[in-house]
């Protein structure tokens, strides 16, 4: 016999005792004693002379419970005295219950594992030793619920945080943690994620993983449930094949293979071969294989040499060029209007991106419900592939309302309907009425998506309102148009623009600057406004890092008392930082400025006026500037604002709640250039709902250096944030 050998069968033997001894422990602090009757030992009775055989009790007489034991000849002991204590009892009391010393025994049984040379038999004796130990466990009162932790031991480096996310997911201890538990549910709840988590660990190419349950009670009675890991070496790939990829054209086989990634001695990783397999099937994709196909990944372990052969099979098929747009249903366009939205031309590579790019504009349309795309080859062109185009409409015809308030604004209902393709392909006619305390209008809406091009949209609009408000009173009829390339909610582009023409009469009040007087003057307008901006925000509603820049400017000809020209200019620019997970400051920037005529020449609607939810929060909307012989806002020529807040995300209710401490600034000049003197300063605190569609904003503001007149609280609302 080996020494190898004879070690095993020693320490197959010490296990044994020392599991032996245990499964003792256990079973004697399971176990209760049987429950005695009381004998009332104050009680006499005569003793025979003779002893009684079982023939003769049965003739004579029946049992007597509470008769005295008889006498047996040559038993040579006398019956106990139950009246008196038993001192041997008391003496078998102090002998402890462990018949063993069981630290003296499991540090002999891990000294002769230890030695043990072969790897798989030392790994098992060291699992068959910690399950006795965990086994005997059991808590002073273990019927009783108990709070329970849970904690790792001996994992090793390395894991990604993937680990962490499953193992909390999937976790039956973490999903009932808070929730008391007695002894029995808690030991069933962590053999399930013992199993779960050696499962984990084969994610990552631990596949002689041991993890073993671990029990502690806490001085307060809570459970420590530890799981114990013995990773072992991570298992490596030894051959990756992918079969059939050489069926793929010219150099795309070594392309594949280089973006597939994986190769001989890299770690067995589960998350690893399915990013690669992902790459792979886009990559194909993306390189003119419209049918290619790959098999799920097959890996089959050496546990003996701890390695992985890892083979897919690829079938590429054809390589393909886009063809026609076969479009089944045409009642809201016809396949030309499908091709003018689409990204690609006939004979262009077929990309799945520029596919799933057609798809999301065809939703962006508003018209479309469900789309339905699928490659077909052409029966007549070889290495031509059509795309089979499937829509369901949407409803077209909408009606909707709002109905809001704002401090200085006071209340404001709107109503609207529209027809989103009244004129096909894509002409939406829209009919808006607004009645509110400062404001009554109508306005007739024309607008065409995808005009000419793809994300080009032209807009037209005849309106008729009346406004007054503290700033100015105006009735105005205003005839525009424009092109336009903007962002929505499915498409955030980095450059939008606008270029347009409007004409406008309006008759307005004002204050003569000579004699302060009020009068009415009727202006007519023609502006040419134009405007530039680029996003490079996260997000159109709730951006929390990259920065907006936008310009916009309006050469305008007024004819009112002769004609004269000026121009309308305005530059705003906004950052986010993101200072944690749950913080993000913004700050925001915005100067305008009105050249070549005065304050009094220009329509007081067209001037420049500061204050209000999306200006300088606090104010009443427009307060801010200059003030006429009435206190009212008389606007100006000039002005800047600024603005800081911090965006604090909450834990509290699922996370969709936040708030938004904010300090605004900002004044109005009579100059065109702004001196940046007598800042009006406002401050607050906002509440944040993060919904699906974006936050919904409540603010509350104050001004810091109001001027006479302004209310101290201001309140707002709206989605998306203030900037």
């Amino acid at each position: 016999m080996g020494l190898t050998a004879y070690r095993c069968c020693l320490f197959k033997l010490l296990v044994g005792i020392v599991l032996a001894a245990l499964h003792l422990v256990g079973f004697l602090s399971l176990s209760s004693p049987l429950q005695a009757q009381p004998i009332d030992s104050d009680k006499t009775q005569p003793v025979p002379q003779q002893p009684e055989t079982a023939n003769n009790i049965a003739e004579n007489e029946p049992l007597d419970p509470d008769k005295p034991l008889a006498e047996f000849p040559d038993f040579g002991v006398d019956w106990p005295d139950l009246s008196e204590p038993d001192k041997d009892a008391e003496q078998l009391e102090q002998v402890p219950e462990t018949p063993r010393d069981l630290e003296m025994d499991r540090r002999l049984a891990e000294e002769e594992i230890a030695e043990i040379e072969d790897d798989s038999i030392r790994q098992e004796a060291e699992a068959e030793l910690e399950e006795g130990i965990a086994a005997s466990f059991l808590p002073a009162d273990s019927m009783s619920e108990h709070d329970y932790t849970v904690g790792f031991a001996g994992l090793p480096e390395g894991l990604d945080e993937s680990f962490n996310t499953r193992f909390q997911i999937l976790s039956a201890l973490d999903q009932y943690k808070g929730e008391e538990a007695n002894f029995a549910q808690i030991k069933r709840r962590a053999e399930a994620d013992r199993e779960l988590v050696e499962r984990l660990l084969r994610i990552s190419g631990y596949y002689d993983a041991i993890v073993l349950n671990r029990f502690a009670e806490k001085p307060g009675g809570d459970i420590v449930v530890t799981f114990a890991v013995t990773a072992g070496p991570q298992y490596r790939l030894d051959a990756v094949s992918l079969t059939g990829v050489d069926k793929a054209e010219g150099e795309d086989p070594k392309r594949l293979r280089e973006s597939f990634g994986l190769q001989s001695g890299d770690i067995i990783n589960s998350d690893a071969i399915v990013e690669a397999k992902a790459r792979l099937d886009t990559d194909m994709a993306e390189s003119g294989y419209a049918f290619a196909e790959s098999s799920q990944p097959e890996l089959t372990i050496d546990h003996a040499e701890r390695e992985g052969d890892l083979d897919i099979i690829v079938t590429p098929g054809g390589k393909y060029v886009f063809g026609s747009i076969l479009l089944e249903n045409t009642e809201l366009f016809g396949p030309e209007h499908a091709a003018l939205i689409a990204r690609f031309d006939e004979g262009d590579l077929y990309q799945l991106s520029e596919v799933e790019d057609f798809r999301r504009a065809l939703i962006a349309t508003g018209l479309v419900s469900t789309v339905t795309l699928e490659p077909v080859a052409s029966e007549d062109k070889p290495g031509v592939v059509d795309l089979a185009t499937n829509i369901t409409p949407a409803p077209l015809r909408t009606i909707s309302g709002a109905v809001g308030y704002g401090t200085g604004e006071g209340l404001r209902s709107e109503v609207s309907w529209e027809h989103r393709n009244m004129f096909p392909p894509e002409g939406l006619i829209r009919l808006t009425g607004v009645m509110a305390t400062q404001e009554q209008s109508g306005s007739i809406t024309y607008r065409r998506n995808n005009f000419r091009r793809r994300d080009n949209v032209l807009n037209g609009q005849v309106a008729l309102s009346n406004v007054d408000n503290s700033a100015f009173e105006a009735r105005t009829f205003s005839v525009s148009g424009s092109i336009e390339r903007q962002s929505n909610l499915i498409f955030q582009k980095k450059w939008n623009w606008s270029a347009g023409i409007e004409l406008l009469a309006s008759q307005e009040r004002d204050i003569d600057g000579d004699n302060q007087t009020t009068s009415r003057e009727t202006f007519f307008i023609g502006a040419l406004p134009a405007n530039l901006a680029y996003d490079g925000s996260d997000d159109l509603l709730d951006p929390t890092t990259g920065f907006r820049l936008s310009a916009r400017i309006s050469p305008e000809a007024s004819l009112q008392s002769g004609s004269f020209f000026y121009v309308r200019s305005q530059i705003d620019g906004s950052a986010y930082f993101p200072v944690s997970e749950k913080i993000v400051l913004a700050g925001r920037a915005r100067f305008g400025s009105i050249v070549g005529a005065g304050s009094n020449r220009i329509a007081p609607s067209r001037r420049l006026y500061s204050g209000g939810g999306g200006s300088v929060r606090g104010f009443g909307f427009q307060r801010i500037g200059p003030r006429d012989v009435n206190n009212d806002p008389s606007g100006g020529r000039s002005l800047v604002e600024f603005s800081l807040e911090a965006r604090v995300r909450l834990d509290l209710f699922g996370g969709n709640f936040g708030v938004v401490p904010f300090i605004d600034a900002g004044n109005v000049y009579t100059e065109s250039l702004p001196d940046f003197s007598g800042l009006r300063y406002g401050t607050g605190l906002g509440v944040r709902y993060y919904s699906d569609f974006g936050p919904i904003r409540v603010d509350v503001g104050t001004p810091i250096n109001p001027q006479p007149g302004d209310s101290r609280i201001a309140v707002y609302v709206s989605l998306g944030q203030a900037f």
